[in-house]
């Protein structure tokens, strides 16, 4: 993970991708369409909420620009992904971990993108299946997590690593995150932080009751088996946006995804630490 080569050459095909409930992200997304159309490069613009509609315009697309919060690039990774596209991310959110520019400065910064400057940065992905349903894989860029339904009622979680039993979990519900989602709940829940190139995976539960509340740093290799026990329902979450319903006995299994986010950036350099203590502050 990290850093890979300096990307070359005009985009030819470029895809704009905007968070609805934000105004102002509409509005540039239609002024930075007319930048790229320009350019000379064909574009396309689509709400970042119709996923199955950007996936019918993405092949062949070479650049997406997200206009938006983390979570709006979060919608984008799912997209994208699997075709290894890069991501622009322009920040018209609060805190903005994952993207690169800011509103004011993305109608003048992006044609240099376009034109093939830039960097790719690649993060970590987890893929997590349902066992026994017809269900495509999932994806995550940030986690993946088994919890609790509406009813305030804690599961129980029987945690399995490349076969071996580690405990059953007494909780709220168990988070398994990324790096980058080292910064997102499992940051809420009280887990440690991670540098975006670290490749390993974050076990945490969530008010732990009587049992291991302490958060696990394991091998970007294993594979994770999640086993439910309820009598109410639980639910399968992937970063937060897709929402599965679970039954008592369900198993969930989790591992590395075969994709990567590709993040686009103006330089290989990134001050992480210095960002993340800025946007903690803004939390505050």
């Amino acid at each position: 993970m990290g850093f890979r080569e300096k990307t070359m050459g005009l985009k030819k095909k470029v895809g704009i991708l905007y968070q609805p409930k934000i105004a102002a992200a509409k509005d540039l997304a239609q002024k930075l369409a007319k930048v790229v159309g320009d350019l000379g490069a064909a574009v396309w613009i689509c709400s970042a909420w119709e996923e199955d509609r950007a996936r019918e315009q993405a092949s062949e697309t070479e650049l997406v620009i997200c206009l938006g919060g983390d979570g709006t690039v979060l919608r984008a990774a799912r997209v994208v992904s699997p075709l290894s596209i890069p991501i622009l991310g322009v920040n018209l959110g609060r805190l903005g971990f994952m993207t690169e520019l800011r509103p004011e400065d993305a109608l003048s910064r992006v044609p240099a993108f376009i034109k093939g400057d830039g960097f790719v940065e690649e993060r970590t992905m987890l893929q997590a299946e349902l066992v026994s349903a017809d269900l495509s894989p999932f994806h995550a860029l940030n986690d993946v997590v088994v919890g609790r339904g509406a009813r305030c009622r804690l599961i129980r979680v029987k945690a399995t690593v490349d076969g071996e039993i580690l405990t059953t979990y007494k909780c709220d519900g168990l988070i398994l995150a990324t790096a980058t989602g080292s910064t997102s709940y499992s940051l809420a829940a009280g887990g440690p932080i991670l540098h975006p190139s670290a490749r390993e995976i974050l076990l945490k539960s969530i008010a732990a009751h009587l049992c291991l509340g302490t958060a696990l740093v394991l091998s970007s290799e294993v594979t994770v088996e999640l086993e439910v026990r309820t009598t109410h329902q639980a639910t399968l979450s992937v970063d937060g946006q897709v929402e599965v319903p679970l039954k008592d006995g369900a198993v969930v299994r989790v591992r590395r995804s075969p994709y990567v986010t590709r993040l686009m950036r103006a330089q290989t350099s990134v001050q992480f630490y210095e960002t993340l203590m800025s946007k903690l502050e803004k939390r505050e």
